[in-house]
């Protein structure tokens, strides 16, 4: 471990907490010190809060795992539509983070937690509904996937709460796990649809649908399931939470977290939270529908409607893939990544981990967008190809979001004193959070292509930002 890591103003500097009454609330709490940490209540809170966190990151990005499959339901949506479908629940996810991230001091970890985990079940409950009926006004699923934002909103009051449990030595380890590890959620919800859909017992609670997919045949499924699946989890996520969790009291109200903006850093790790978790958050709400619009039956070079409804192939010999048979793999690779890469942050520091993930996305980033178009006149075969290189080239965009995840983490704690590192998380985060809404809105407006360069130029930006700030021999703020 780097000793000369040291947070800009020390822990010393934060001010005695007040008194907070009932048994939920601790007192004389310093996870600084040794001799009276309780790691097993740390360990324990981070377990819990992990685990609904997990469940919270699912019910987000719901409205992705459910949209490029709506079509084959029968749903008329277009291709604009469906983008502003999957990019509603990063507005909202925004818009609650810049709330959720003031709550944690004035309300406390056991209410915020158990209240927030509560909250899951309208957005999955609402969708278990609507997806049963094709006739579900547009509006109706907008309204929906807003609300799915509660999900996103979760992390900045989750997370913040979690580091009042741990001492700064070991806080790139545990927010990175339970960052993580919560992050699963995404790849977990895209990779459980396609499974209980087709499962009719859990589809006991509403009527069949019917599924058409080109060049298979129709296939009875129960759409509602891949919401109504995380309920019971949910109940038993806030439950435990109530039950087992506890409060930490913080000196702050909201007009004292709002100094962490006249901090020139808080705006500096801002930009590089978004080219972290804000590529993470929206390549993986986008994923599957650019799959099923660059490579699928979105791409009008590839197949077309018939008037019976059926999707006939144009090119031949060419298997569409389906979208959701990998849009779970992005969020799995980026997850992954920032679990296994927190220790080293610790380690190491995390700036050096963040120049590496940002030269790391800009060079994927870059080859990637060169795989956008595939040539269709060339066949079946060159489109298979230039489809595996476009996979590939994501996966490694999601690689480095994940390190990068990691890295930032560990420099937040780093530079801000206690009391304000928990705000910074949660502001960084809230805006990192826009990323599935501004990706929505990039991809409905730009090419693709055109979107890409741009986060070229962004990345080369941050990487800049990154060495000249955090990373280099002499920097003001190395971490």
């Amino acid at each position: 471990m780097n000793t000369h890591h040291r947070p800009s103003t020390p822990a010393a500097t934060d001010r005695t907490p007040p008194a907070r009454r009932g048994r939920e609330w601790l007192h004389g709490w310093d996870p600084e010190d040794e001799a009276t940490w309780d790691r097993g209540l740390a360990w324990r809170t981070l377990s819990i809060t992990t685990f609904t966190l997990t469940l919270a990151f699912a019910s987000w990005f719901i409205a992705s795992a459910l949209a490029p499959k709506l079509t084959n339901l029968g749903f008329d949506l277009s291709t604009d539509q469906l983008y502003w479908l999957v990019a509603m629940p990063g507005l909202s996810a925004g818009l609650l983070r810049l709330t959720w991230m003031f709550l944690p001091p004035i309300v406390g970890t056991r209410r915020l937690v158990s209240l927030t985990t509560l909250l899951l079940l309208i957005p999955l409950l609402g969708w278990g509904v609507a997806v049963q009926d094709p006739t579900t006004p547009y509006v109706w699923l907008l309204v929906l996937s807003f609300l799915s934002g509660v999900g996103g909103g979760a992390f900045s009051g989750f997370m913040p709460s979690t580091s009042y449990f741990f001492p700064r030595r070991l806080q790139g380890t545990a927010l990175g796990l339970q960052a993580g590890i919560g992050n699963f959620g995404v790849s977990l919800v895209q990779f459980l649809t396609p499974w209980v859909i087709g499962i009719a017992m859990v589809g006991a609670l509403g009527a069949s649908q019917t599924l058409t997919f080109p060049g298979r045949a129709p296939q009875e499924v129960w759409y509602q399931n891949a919401a109504f699946v995380y309920v019971p989890f949910v109940l038993v996520g806030a439950a435990l939470a109530w039950t087992m969790l506890k409060s930490v009291p913080m000196s702050v109200n909201v007009r004292q977290q709002l100094d962490i903006f006249r901090n020139q850093d808080t705006w500096w790790m801002t930009l590089l939270y978004i080219m972290t978790f804000g590529t993470f958050a929206g390549l993986s709400g986008q994923f599957g529908l650019l799959i099923k619009n660059l490579f699928g039956g979105g791409n009008p070079e590839i197949a077309r409607v018939l008037a019976d409804g059926t999707t006939e192939v144009l090119v031949a010999g060419y298997t569409i893939p389906d979208p959701v048979a990998y849009a779970f793999l992005g969020p799995l690779v980026g997850a992954g990544a920032r679990v296994l890469f927190s220790p080293l942050t610790d380690r190491l520091g995390g700036a050096p981990w963040t120049l590496v993930s940002g030269v790391g996305i800009l060079l994927s980033v870059a080859w990637t967008s060169q795989q956008l178009s595939p040539d269709v006149a060339a066949g079946a075969g060159e489109v298979r190809a230039e489809f595996v290189r476009f996979l590939l080239g994501m996966l490694t965009i999601f690689l480095f979001t994940g390190i990068g995840n990691a890295s930032t983490f560990k420099q937040m704690p780093m530079i801000f004193e206690r009391r304000q590192a928990g705000g910074v998380i949660g502001w960084t985060a809230g805006i990192a959070a826009f990323g599935p809404f501004f990706f929505g809105i990039g991809l409905a407006m730009f090419a693709p292509e055109t979107f890409f360069y741009i986060g070229v130029a962004f990345a080369a930006m941050c990487i800049a930002l990154t060495w000249w700030r955090y990373a280099r021999p002499g920097a003001p703020k190395r971490s």
